[in-house]
């Protein structure tokens, strides 16, 4: 009789447990309800626009053109994707994103570089100064940015002037008409519009570093050189890994909205990369169908990246995404 009273107490606080942890949970959510319902927004925000459309991607896989729906299309298999591998402009195509991305990610560190230095400054004025005219082109669209670089680049513009007058060029060049200039003129402009604002996270990251390391490695005799790299930069090494983790999963991206804005007829063979030969082919041609199998292509190598990167990083210093 004692064992079996003994025992039952014991199963019914065991029974009792689970409601009320979740009366407790209800309370709690209900206290953040305000915050919840705008968590909720967004969530449903991502789902409508971000994975209802997904079903679109299987006219990857059909024949489809406007007159059909998607259900009404005939099964194409992998024809759309073996046309692309198989097509004329593929070799370009593919070596234009590729030079041009690489080259971007080769470039991956000079963010980091800018946000130590600048977190060197010790004058806050000109610190904040600095700051200032590195963010400001961020803001500006690449609309605005474009334009002002086809004025500055055009055959009477200030760059021709400029390099006349220090007898750097005898003659005016037109450098959006020339191919050889186009990925420097991408891969410069683009530097100079996101440098800045790349650069945040990084200053974020540093800033939660504990001032106490700093006076510890400045004990032990390290001047400011010595305390970046062996305080600052192993302090900022996870936050460097996420992000270079994304920056390997995304090479295929070149910045569609700064080519279409850069690009023209003349200098089609240096400036014809995926993100643009889908928007040209599935826009201007109407091929729905052959644009959405190479824009999958392109998300499936990305994916694969994304994950081998991740692999290697958690491999080398014990930071991943996943």
């Amino acid at each position: 009789m004692d064992m079996q009273q003994t025992t039952q107490p014991a199963a019914m606080t065991q029974k009792e447990t689970p409601p009320s942890e979740r009366r407790k949970w209800l309370k709690k959510l209900y206290t953040q309800r305000h915050i919840q319902i705008m968590a909720l927004l967004g969530i449903a925000w991502m789902i409508i626009f971000n994975y209802v459309p997904m079903y679109g991607i299987i006219i990857a896989f059909k024949d489809y053109d406007i007159i059909r729906t998607i259900s009404e299309a005939p099964w194409a298999g992998l024809t759309h994707f073996k046309e692309f591998l198989s097509d004329e402009n593929f070799g370009y195509v593919m070596k234009n994103t590729l030079g041009i991305s690489l080259i971007k990610l080769l470039l991956f560190p000079l963010p980091i570089i800018f946000a130590i230095f600048l977190n060197e400054v010790r004058s806050l004025r000109f610190k904040k100064a600095i700051q200032t005219i590195s963010y400001l082109p961020h803001f500006l669209s690449w609309v605005v940015l474009g334009g002002i670089l086809a004025t500055w680049l055009a055959d009477v513009g200030i760059i021709n002037h400029i390099l006349m007058a220090l007898h750097v060029i005898d003659q005016p060049i037109s450098y959006l008409a020339e191919p050889k200039y186009f990925w420097t003129i991408v891969i410069t402009s683009d530097l100079w519009k996101e440098l800045g604002w790349s650069a945040i996270i990084y200053l974020a990251a540093i800033t939660s570093i504990s001032p106490e390391m700093y006076e510890a490695a400045t004990i032990d005799g390290a001047g400011r050189f010595q305390q970046m790299w062996y305080v600052t930069l192993p302090a900022i090494k996870g936050t460097i890994s996420i992000l270079f983790i994304l920056a390997v999963s995304g090479v295929l991206n070149s910045n569609f909205d700064q080519i279409l804005v850069l690009r023209n007829s003349l200098n089609d063979s240096a400036s014809n990369v995926i993100d643009y030969y889908v928007y040209y082919t599935g826009i201007s041609q109407g091929r729905f169908s052959y644009s959405a199998a190479v824009g999958l292509f392109k998300s499936v190598i990305a994916l694969v990246l994304l994950l081998i990167a991740n692999q290697v990083s958690k491999k080398l210093n014990d930071t991943s995404l996943f």
